[in-house]
């Protein structure tokens, strides 16, 4: 025979014994655990209750039962708290609840995005999984065109200009991407044009600007057949004109900048730092190696040539820098001995001939180009890159640095593309692919801003908080709540971002 008592301990907490009886009148006593409120009291009951029926046959009265016999309590709730506070937290630090009047969709979308990018209908599977209670589908729907309207977006990039502290010396950062189409037929804003992914299917094209850190701070998407030197200065003077800005520094790759880009930028009083495009041997370079003919180019060199405007040019003064590197220079020689290689084998026969500038076809005949100061100057320029800029006094280092941010606004559309899935994949209409891109816009401000909190990717981040549920149990007429516990480098990590968010 056995009963259940609860009795005080020596500190005067409760605690359950279970009292085992055996037919000689011996006693054996079970400590369950120590009880600090009803809750855990009741928990304790359960617990014994549990463990004195086990095994024994129970007559249904059809009364409300205890759990059954020696089986486990009823979870009634799974949820992954850690990680939805974090990002709900990014979120309203940077400020997009109060933008969006605590529209509760949105919210949802943007982070059901960050946890696992899917369609807007599966998004909802997505919030069931995370333990969130998602709104209907059709609300959904009827939401969406609200996020299409400029209005919406400018709100959300205001927030994001003031996060970063924009002013006079702010370096913004200017990239494009091409996002294509299932579909073999263009309307008018997905057309088939350039594919930076050499896609036939009808695209589009998107301009993303940054800070330097990478920081997301507009997105435009324009036709996809816009050649995408054309889609910087729009952006960019939009984005000036929102924010009352005269002056900011531009910094954009060789690829974005065409001779009219640079033209527009200069007439629009801006400042820049731009790569240049090298068709010849820059002169500066040309006559260091004549004064040095049996010297090799320093690793890191640099060679800085002023370009001062003319009285008749309408533009600041220029700097234009050439820095040479020994490992650029390897790359490049070797891929010229490649498309050498390739130039004699398709004269051969042995492959198709695809473009290469060693391949000289006359009428039709096709020889290798042996052309030496073709080929020659190929070579000269190895390791070579170009930059200019006109902002005044640069340094070297203060040019070369800067241009070299760029990777960190090419990190933002990767993790726009592979992370966060922005090919609109499931969206056919203008407005619709519009609202797509403002929700990955505003992921991608609460991903970056994760990443600089926690110094983890937000790949990392959402793999490893997810496996750690809040969950709610039902013990009796009470409900318990239990959690995963941390472990000590995840903790830190939470306690990050709470502390950054307290500073805000």
């Amino acid at each position: 025979m056995a009963y259940v008592r609860t009795v005080k301990t020596a500190s005067g907490a409760r605690a359950v014994q279970i009292v085992h009886s055996s037919h000689k009148g011996s006693r054996d006593i079970e400590h369950i655990s120590s009880a600090h409120d009803d809750v855990e009291l009741e928990l304790l009951r359960t617990v014994a209750r549990q463990r004195l029926v086990a095994g024994q046959g129970e007559l249904d009265l059809g009364l409300d039962a205890p759990p059954e016999a020696g089986g486990p309590l009823p979870i009634t709730a799974s949820r992954m708290g850690h990680l939805w506070d974090a990002l709900s937290l990014a979120y309203e630090v940077l400020g997009f609840d109060a933008a969006a009047d605590g529209d509760e969709v949105f919210r949802q979308l943007v982070l059901a995005r960050i946890i696992e990018p899917t369609s807007k209908l599966d998004s909802l599977r997505v919030l069931e999984e995370t333990g969130i209670a998602p709104v209907s589908y059709r609300t959904l729907k009827r939401r969406l065109h609200a996020y299409a309207g400029e209005a919406w977006r400018e709100r959300l990039a205001a927030l994001c200009a003031h996060h970063v502290g924009l002013g006079p010396a702010t370096l913004l950062l200017y990239d494009v991407a091409t996002l294509y189409f299932e579909t073999d037929a263009g309307d008018g804003f997905r057309e088939s044009g350039f594919s930076k992914e050499r896609r036939l299917e009808p695209q589009i094209t998107v301009g993303l600007l940054t800070d330097a850190t990478g920081f997301p701070l507009m997105v435009n998407a324009f036709e996809g057949n816009t050649a995408e030197t054309t889609t910087m200065l729009p952006t960019i003077t939009a984005f000036l004109a929102a924010h009352r800005l005269t002056d900011v520094v531009i910094v954009a790759d060789a690829g974005m900048i065409s001779e009219k880009n640079m033209k527009d930028i200069e007439a629009a009083g801006l400042s820049f730092i731009l790569g240049m495009k090298i068709p010849e041997i820059p002169y500066i370079v040309a006559e260091w190696r004549k004064a040095h003919p049996d010297t090799e180019i320093a690793d890191g060199q640099v060679f800085t040539q002023p370009w001062p405007a003319g009285p008749t040019d309408k533009r600041k003064d220029q700097v234009r820098y050439y820095q040479y590197k020994h490992d650029r220079a390897r790359r490049t020689l070797k891929g010229i001995d490649e498309q050498v290689r390739k130039a004699e084998q398709a004269v051969a026969g042995k492959t198709a001939i695809k473009r290469n500038r060693f391949v000289k076809l006359t009428d039709a005949t096709k020889t290798v180009n042996r052309d030496l100061d073709l080929e020659a100057k190929a070579r000269a320029l190895a390791g070579i890159k170009g930059y200019v800029t006109n902002i005044e006094d640069p340094t070297p280092e203060q040019v070369i640095g800067a241009y070299h941010q760029p990777f960190q606004i090419e990190k933002s559309f990767r993790m726009a593309k592979s992370d966060l899935a922005a090919r609109p994949i499931f969206h056919r209409t203008r407005d619709s692919i519009e609202a797509h891109l403002t929700i990955v816009f505003a992921a991608l401000a609460v991903s970056r801003w994760i990443e600089d909190t926690t110094g983890w990717s937000i790949k990392k981040f959402v793999k490893t908080i997810r496996r750690y549920r809040t969950l709610h149990i039902q013990a009796g007429d009470y409900v318990i709540t239990a959690a995963d516990p941390l472990p000590d480098n995840i903790q830190h990590v939470l306690e990050a971002i709470k502390a950054r968010a307290a500073t805000h």
